[in-house]
């Protein structure tokens, strides 16, 4: 999947991912798509409910060894 940003969270484990994303997602323009790299499993259900939460969009998971990597992208206007 093509992201527009990337942020590291490996070696991070709740809610640290959550909250990293939080302050990343305030900086990118609306539409705008964050990928996210933790080996946290806990991210796979953390990050859907925090979309949820929030009116961001959760575009899916990839994982490939123990890394796994998740895409938000960020509200737009209205």
């Amino acid at each position: 999947m093509k992201a527009d940003h990337t942020l590291d969270c490996v070696g991070l484990y709740c809610p640290m991912p959550i909250v990293k994303t939080a302050e990343r997602i305030k900086q990118l323009k609306p539409g705008e798509v964050l990928e996210i790299v933790a080996d946290d499993k806990g991210i796979k259900q953390d990050m859907p409910a925090w979309c949820q939460t929030t009116g961001n969009q959760f575009l899916g998971v990839e994982e490939e060894g123990g890394e796994i990597k998740v895409y938000v992208k960020k509200k737009g206007r209205g």
